[in-house]
């Protein structure tokens, strides 16, 4: 009787992508924290308002935390933080040991490298902690929230969350980061005003944010209510 061929043996073997957006977008949720963590090495100023380069984008990296939160659960948004923690960590690292390095003599940018990315790994230190303090105590809340409102106030549990997470974060942060490079009432207005920026940006764009959720509710069909 002749051997039916088996597909296991004969065919190359490969994992199916898990259908749903959870893993796009941790991914993005991860790429711009790290942006922010490089453009945060900059000090910037508008007139009164000193901040960082870290502004511009690093409000949307909550954002999707929200998003992650409020689709996926605390679970699920915990793993997401981890994950961009131990990112950031590893690209503190590798700054340093490239800042070590010894250079090429016909490289002449030692000093402006270490100048700019050398500040990196102290930068990077102050935002995963905060960004990790930050972050789980915004999923946390977000959550908890949730669990009183289900589905409805929506507006309550993202407001709550958001200034819960970012007054941890931008204090944590802010300390680690630039205390002693700024001192006295300067530090406390950079505090009060990294502090007040970023709810801001959140609370203004929290329109996108509600549509957001609403198109990932959408798209991902497992979404349904979990037994307590």
């Amino acid at each position: 009787m002749p051997h039916s061929p088996n597909l296991g043996e004969s065919s190359p073997s490969y994992a199916r992508i898990t259908p749903g957006l959870y893993p796009v977008i941790v991914t993005v949720f991860v790429v711009m924290l790290l942006i922010s963590n490089i453009g945060a090495v900059k000090l910037i100023e508008f007139g009164p308002i000193i901040t960082d380069g870290g502004a511009f984008l690093f409000p949307l990296v909550y954002i999707l935390g929200d998003v992650i939160s409020e689709v996926y659960g605390f679970k699920a948004a915990r793993k997401a933080i981890f994950l961009a923690f131990a990112m950031s960590a590893l690209a503190a690292f590798t700054f340093w040991l490239v800042q070590i390095a010894p250079p090429a003599t016909s490289w002449e940018n030692q000093d402006a490298f270490e100048s700019v990315l050398g500040f990196v790994p102290r930068i990077v230190l102050a935002s995963i902690a905060g960004f990790l303090v930050g972050q789980l105590l915004n999923s946390y809340v977000l959550v908890a929230i949730k669990r009183r409102t289900k589905e409805k106030s929506l507006w309550l549990r993202l407001l709550g969350s958001t200034v819960i997470g970012e007054l941890a974060d931008t204090i944590i942060f802010c300390t680690i980061a630039f205390y002693g490079v700024i001192t006295g009432g300067e530090f406390l207005t950079y505090v009060i005003i990294g502090f007040t920026y970023k709810t801001i940006v959140e609370i203004v764009l929290m329109p996108v944010t509600y549509r957001v959720i609403a198109a990932v509710k959408r798209r991902e069909p497992s979404y349904a209510p979990v037994p307590a």
